[in-house]
């Protein structure tokens, strides 16, 4: 049996279990649930010191009640993909109707265990699952530069999934990341600051995402009666920042 070890632990979130559990419960007991229960989540994959408050107003959004599959959806950050990729190991049990596909390209467990995009999201999705803690199952899915075709593909697909109430997407994504160390730092001056010039370009994105914005995103509803909500937003600093929003999609 192959398995995924933590590779984040320490660096990114404490390695200590009592201390962990603490810091989220701690977290999860400032929030409300507003938006429960959600069909999809978007949250953050950075350390928690710097978004694991944030993160966690997404999170309290999910109902372990009626939730069977997980699907984490995460960009990859360390090898150039144009598709998806599924995870290899037996510790996130696969669907055999998705590798069966032929749309999914297979990780290795080096390039699972490197990619913290995904990682990061599994102790808060334990958390908040731990009432149902073994009547549930991951599906990791790692996401590259897709070409608009592959987005149509991948769309329709994982819209049936998404028709599903007892299927919950996860996606694991940080907003705009500003700064000579990003290699980007535009700047509006009509916004007088740059922590106001990011934030207004971070709120213009989220705008198009609560409004399900189709010309924008390109998306298809194929029937379905969606509502999506940001909750929560932040910035790591004022200057070389990477910005974090927690948010919920709802199906009606």
């Amino acid at each position: 049996m192959s398995n995924r070890v933590v590779c984040r632990e320490a660096s990114h979130y404490t390695a200590s279990e009592p201390q962990l559990n603490a810091q989220l419960e701690g977290w999860l007991s400032q929030v409300q649930s507003t938006k429960r229960p959600a069909r999809a989540i978007i949250a953050p994959h950075a350390g928690y010191t710097y978004c694991g408050s944030y993160a966690v107003h997404a999170y309290k959004q999910v109902d372990p009640a009626i939730t069977q599959r997980i699907f984490i959806l995460g960009p990859s950050h360390h090898v150039p993909l144009s598709q998806c990729a599924l995870s290899s190991v037996d510790i996130c049990r696969t669907p055999l109707d998705l590798q069966k596909t032929g749309m999914f390209e297979r990780m290795s467990l080096q390039i699972d265990e490197d990619e913290h995009s995904i990682e990061m999201h599994l102790p808060y999705t334990a958390k908040a699952m731990e009432s149902h803690k073994d009547e549930f199952t991951i599906i990791p899915v790692l996401v590259g530069a897709l070409s608009e075709s592959k987005e149509q593909e991948f769309g329709k697909l994982f819209t049936k999934c998404l028709a599903d109430p007892s299927n919950l997407f996860v996606v694991s994504s940080d907003f705009c990341h500003w700064g000579q160390s990003f290699r980007y730092s535009y700047y509006d001056e009509s916004q007088w600051e740059s922590y106001r010039s990011i934030e207004h370009l971070d709120k213009m994105g989220m705008n198009i995402i609560e409004q399900l914005d189709l010309v924008s995103f390109k998306l298809q509803k194929n029937g379905m009666n969606m509502s999506f909500s940001f909750l929560n937003y932040a910035q790591s600093s004022q200057y070389s920042s990477v910005s974090y929003a927690a948010g919920a999609l709802t199906v009606h």
